[in-house]
């Protein structure tokens, strides 16, 4: 008679037969009669003395078992959803679902401790501001010679943005593991702030910097203060390096103020001679442009290239050119600009011109006119088939609604032509299915020896022979004495 084996709540857990071990569970369950049912009745016992201790969780929990985690070292119990802790805290790189109002969590990564009311975690520290960390933090910083500096850094929101040392100047390991400061790489004496690089000669590319009143000030801008042009009365001022000119009146040149650099209308940059009619471009000794008005002229009436060969203009436009082109990328037809295409799987691109590929082919999707040739030998036209068939297949109307053709068979009605390798004119061509040849000359599938002048015959299984049926397929093309299925060259007379 078999068990009826009940939970707590009383609700059926199993039912377990005579004889026979149940393993729904991760403790077995002897049926009666079970012949070595003591062994696994101890095991048992073993199992709940030591909470199933293990690496890996037991796979069939009930909601209330318990187990061992040795992995870390805790008792956990499962709540019909997940392994629960049974004290302490939980600890993970994410935090954990399926906790209680109240549960701790410590988040390995970021080194910070989280509460959960139920809805949401609150950090509980270290400090934050917002979700992320602000203080001011005691640190070693390995720099790239492996010298290990004492430095406090402040925080704001995980985002360090200053750095306080007293160590001579040094360059930050940023590869040793825990030691990388982003937007920092050297740390100078006293305050370094956060985009102070070493790049920018000590100049803070972003609005971290220091704001109010100094006395005094080694550099401007990253240059010695030295540098800079100072008005001394007696001095003569000599400029060594370029110079801005902070307004829109420029600077004229001359004993006349015969040149002049201006802006116009707040952005328009002006070169003008007041007193002569040109501007000349010169090089050394060579005038290599003149601007006058009306024209732009070679410098010494000789001619100039315009660009170069490895340094081209993008786009020149004008009313007209003269003298000759070595390329263009568009040509004028019926008042449309058309460029030319290489199709090379002949799909045709709408209102270009076609030119030859590589192999001198001409692809496009239709050419309307006279062929004097055809470069193949048949006529096909595209009809459906049951099933992809090999070339010279002879082909009969199919009895079947989904399909129009299928090979042609001892007891077919008729051949209507054999499956096309090259066909010469394709009738249908965007219709799906296989072109069948129905005049010209094709290679059809024969068994049996053949000579020249043959007439072949539809036979059977998509093949044909000189025996003589009822449906002629061609007259051979070529002898063949092989009697197996080969492909014969025939004239169609389907």
């Amino acid at each position: 008679m078999a068990y009826t084996i009940n939970t707590y709540n009383t609700n059926v857990l199993s039912v377990v037969e005579d004889g026979t071990v149940d393993q729904a569970t991760d403790l077995k369950l002897v049926g009666r009669n079970f012949a070595g049912y003591g062994e696994i009745q101890n095991e048992n016992f073993v199992f709940l003395l030591e909470n199933f201790a293990g690496n890996n969780q037991p796979p069939r929990a009930l909601t209330g078992q318990i187990w061992y985690d040795s992995s870390v070292g805790k008792i956990k119990y499962y709540n019909g959803t997940r392994w629960r802790n049974t004290g302490g805290t939980e600890v993970a790189t994410e935090a954990p679902a399926g906790l209680s109002e109240g549960d701790l969590w410590w988040d390995s990564d970021d080194l910070q401790l989280h509460v959960y009311t139920g809805s949401e975690f609150i950090l509980v520290g270290p400090q934050d501001a917002g979700s992320g960390v602000t203080q001011m933090q005691s640190r070693l910083i390995k720099d790239t010679v492996g010298t290990l500096h004492k430095a406090i850094v402040a925080i704001i929101n995980d985002v360090i943005v200053y750095v306080f040392s007293d160590d001579a100047e040094y360059t930050i390991d940023q590869t040793a593991e825990n030691n990388a400061i982003p937007n920092f790489d050297v740390v100078k004496p006293g305050v370094t702030q956060r985009n102070t690089q070493s790049s920018t000669n000590g100049v803070t590319t972003t609005d971290h910097m220091f704001y109010g009143t100094t006395r005094n000030a080694e550099m401007l801008g990253g240059f010695l203060a030295s540098f800079y042009i100072k008005e001394i009365s007696n001095t003569t001022t000599s400029l060594n390096e370029a110079v801005a000119i902070g307004n829109d009146n420029g600077l004229t040149v001359g004993a006349g103020q015969d040149l002049k650099l201006i802006i116009e209308n707040g952005s328009d940059a002006v070169i003008t001679n007041d007193q002569g009619d040109k501007v000349v471009h010169r090089i050394g000794s060579d005038d290599v442009l003149q601007v006058k008005s009306g024209e732009v002229l070679p410098g010494n009436g000789e001619s100039v290239n315009i660009g170069a060969n490895a340094s081209k203009f993008a786009d020149v436009y004008a009313n007209n050119f003269y003298g000759l082109a070595q390329s263009s990328s568009a040509i004028r037809v019926g008042g449309t600009d058309r460029t030319a295409s290489v199709d090379t799987a002949g799909a045709g691109t709408a209102n270009t011109i076609a030119v030859r590929d590589a192999a001198g082919n001409l692809n496009a999707t239709l050419f309307q006119g006279t062929a004097t040739q055809a470069r193949y030998a048949d006529l096909a036209e595209v009809y459906s088939t049951d099933q992809e068939h090999g070339v010279g297949t002879v082909m009969t109307i199919c009895a079947h609604e989904d399909h129009e053709a299928s090979a042609y068979m001892a007891a077919s009605f008729a051949a209507i032509g054999v499956i096309s390798e090259k066909p010469a004119y394709l009738m249908n061509a965007e219709a799906e299915g296989q072109p069948i040849a129905l005049k010209g000359r094709v290679p059809v599938r024969v068994v049996g020896a053949v000579n020249k002048g043959d007439r072949v015959w539809a036979h059977d299984n998509g093949c044909a022979s000189t025996e003589q049926k009822f449906h002629l397929v061609g007259i051979a093309l070529e002898s063949n004495i092989n009697t197996d299925e080969k492909l014969v060259e025939c004239f169609l007379m389907v």
